[in-house]
């Protein structure tokens, strides 16, 4: 397992080259404004010069943040993991697209430009291909990031990353047909692929379990649905596979489990909220 040393000063790549400052992430206009950490960050973005190309997916090679580069025929399913249940002093992140990723050095200093500190990185690989994995914490608290809006700017932040240096992920991205060189052939029905599923956890809290198709802001307003029915989030994973986002809350209910009745309205209220408009609002 390699690991990469970080320092609290700036962040510097292997041939002793210092980063460049990249600024907030253009997903983050699309969703979100201000976030409640205390951050100050700069809500007036502007949408790369590379969204608004159409280049066929055979024209580019793949161009890591490293400044190497491959190619393969078959484009590998991108994936972004944000586990809070992992360690209990730091989110982890973890980013996967098949062997091409490089050392994410300015994915890393994006981290940095919200306010965050990387306090260990590390590689390793396996049979789905090479995994950066980064422990962060908030610069300002020393500790691991609670705040939903902030955990999806991470998650922007990096498939934001990801389509700037990996154009060729837009055709595997949900985020890819709107911010990305070639949108995705494929097509997500949200209803068929939208699953819920609760779960016993121990004596004082249950685990949900979601899955549905991808969009900017859905962590964001999958902790809202579940919060405004007075369920409490513990903690959890949130993972974006391609087109798909898969999360898994640790929730509760005045701590202890969800019952069976209370699980049924949680269950609803997230299909009602998820699932594909029907009716367009100039109907009404």
């Amino acid at each position: 397992m390699a690991v990469l040393a970080m320092a609290s000063g700036s962040l510097r790549s292997s041939t002793g080259v210092k980063l460049g400052g990249l600024g907030l992430p253009s997903l983050w206009c699309y969703s979100l404004g201000r976030f409640r950490s205390g951050v100050a960050t700069s809500s007036k973005t502007r949408l790369p010069s590379y969204v608004a190309a159409r280049t066929p997916r055979a024209a580019y090679p793949t161009a890591v943040e490293d400044g190497c580069s491959s190619e393969t025929n078959r484009i590998p399913t991108p994936k972004v993991i944000i586990d809070q249940d992992s360690d209990p002093d730091a989110t982890i992140v973890e980013i996967t697209f098949g062997d091409r990723l490089g050392t994410l050095l300015d994915t890393m200093n994006s981290l940095k430009n919200l306010g965050l500190h990387v306090v260990k990185a590390n590689v390793y690989l396996d049979s789905s291909g090479k995994h950066n994995r980064f422990a962060i914490t908030n610069r300002y608290t020393g500790r691991k990031i609670d705040d939903p809006e902030l955990l999806e700017t991470i998650r922007l932040t990096i498939i934001n990353n990801m389509l700037q240096y990996h154009p060729e992920s837009s055709s595997q991205l949900a985020m890819g047909a709107t911010f990305g060189v070639e949108p995705p052939e494929q097509k997500v029905d949200v209803d068929i692929a939208t699953r819920i599923n609760i779960y016993d956890d121990g004596p004082n809290r249950s685990l949900l379990v979601v899955e549905t198709a991808d969009r900017p802001g859905l962590l964001v307003d999958l902790v809202k649905i579940i919060t405004d029915i007075n369920i409490t989030v513990q903690s959890g994973e949130f993972d974006t596979e391609g087109l798909l986002a898969k999360a898994k809350f640790h929730v509760s209910y005045r701590n202890n489990p969800i019952g069976m009745s209370f699980q049924q309205v949680l269950s609803n209220s997230l299909r009602y909220f998820l699932r594909r408009p029907t009716t367009e609002e100039a109907s009404f």
